[in-house]
């Protein structure tokens, strides 16, 4: 994925460093917003949003940001666990909180300011009156499963904007519906910030970083996998249909030979004559029926494992919007079929494993590859 800076007029694009560059003494601790507004600022400013327990997630963003701001930039990296975003019945008080070892990865990554306030410092006098709402992009998926989540995110993500004053913002891909309504925000409220998304961070097995694995057994991790191998699924079938469906366009293809073929005894032969026909035909199934269908049976194999996966959605959607996307669409006028969706979108899966609630997603291109209509990277610059 394309993290490159995109540079304001008049100034000069650094050279992205190879490794980051943490201050000698580690990243300097502050607390409060008088502190953050008394530290002197050279060059540009990025900003990572976290709610603690860093990983090695957290650990990209902070070196990507390093990268976008280069050695003479700095890097400043939020700590703090937003209560406005959790619902009756979740894990605020269980979320972990580990602010020494946080700094630490912080420094390590490039980080040159840890700011990790106080409910009381970024909510004086209580939970604000005025907040941001998430608008229809809050209320599906993540929204819908946990109502208020949304608003609660875009207004202590504005606060934070506007207290860093940055000229970037980092996000993880991985939360996916955050990214794109940070995005639009941004755009929408006219926030002077570029928004920056960054790919998902995986384990070698597949199961995407997050701070929540650290809740699940060793029985409830393997079951866990499933999410990672139901998006990789869904991504495998569509690049093996893609593929079929360009070698039946170069050709004629049609049961009646398939059938003849078979008839000589070359099965082989028949086998992919039969597969290219079905291809070919207009009611075969198109690109967002068939991924969908890989993940679901994945899905579907792990709801019977010990522990179980209870899905809670899979939702293949707009990137830009978080609208589903059809499996099919139609001519004007309700016209013949005429094809699969074609462009960029989010396959977008949750479930529970155990008392852990987990998440991940992952970007297909359905036809020709075109200009994504959302995230990873919008907004502008200062």
């Amino acid at each position: 994925m394309n993290t490159t800076a995109h540079h304001p007029a008049g100034t000069e694009a650094h050279v992205l460093p190879t490794a980051p560059a943490p201050a000698a003494a580690g990243p300097r601790l502050v607390g409060t917003a008088a502190e953050l507004r008394a530290l002197p600022r050279r060059g540009r400013r990025a900003v990572v949003m976290t709610m603690g327990a860093l990983h090695e997630g957290h650990a990209t963003l902070i070196r990507t940001a390093r990268a976008h701001v280069g050695p003479e930039g700095q890097v400043v990296v939020t700590v703090f666990v937003n209560p406005l975003q959790f619902g009756a019945g979740e894990d605020l008080d269980r979320y972990p909180r580990t602010l020494d070892a946080d700094i630490m990865i912080a420094g390590e990554a490039g980080a040159d300011v840890v700011f990790a306030p106080s409910v009381e410092e970024v909510y004086p006098g209580g939970e604000p009156q005025v907040r941001i709402a998430a608008g229809p992009m809050g209320d599906v998926l993540e929204g819908a499963s946990r109502p208020g989540h949304f608003d609660g995110m875009a207004t202590v993500v504005a606060k934070l904007l506007h207290l860093t004053a940055p000229d970037a913002a980092f996000f993880g891909q991985k939360d996916a519906q955050q990214l794109a309504i940070v995005t639009r925000m941004a755009r929408d409220l006219n926030f002077p910030v570029r928004i920056v998304g960054v790919e998902t961070v995986r384990e070698d097995d597949g199961l995407a970083l997050s701070s929540r694995n650290r809740y699940l057994s060793a029985t409830e991790r393997r079951t866990a996998l499933a999410l990672s191998r139901a998006l990789f699924a869904a991504r495998d079938r569509l690049a093996a249909e893609e593929t079929l469906r360009a070698r039946a366009g170069a050709g004629s293809h049609s049961e009646a030979r398939a059938a003849g073929l078979a008839a000589m005894g070359e099965d082989r032969a028949a086998a992919d004559a039969h597969a290219l026909a079905y291809a070919a035909s207009a009611d075969t199934p198109q690109g967002p029926a068939v991924a969908r269908a890989a993940a679901h049976a994945v899905l579907a194999d792990a709801a019977r494992l010990d522990p179980p996966l209870e899905l809670d959605y899979l939702a293949l959607v707009d990137p830009g919007t978080f609208t589903p996307i059809p499996d099919t669409e139609r001519a004007p006028e309700d016209g013949p079929y005429k094809g699969g969706y074609e462009g960029e979108a989010v396959l977008a899966v949750a479930a529970r494993v155990g008392t852990t609630r987990l998440i991940d997603n992952i970007r297909l291109t359905f036809g020709p590859a075109v200009p994504q209509s959302g995230p990873p990277s919008a907004g502008e610059p200062r």
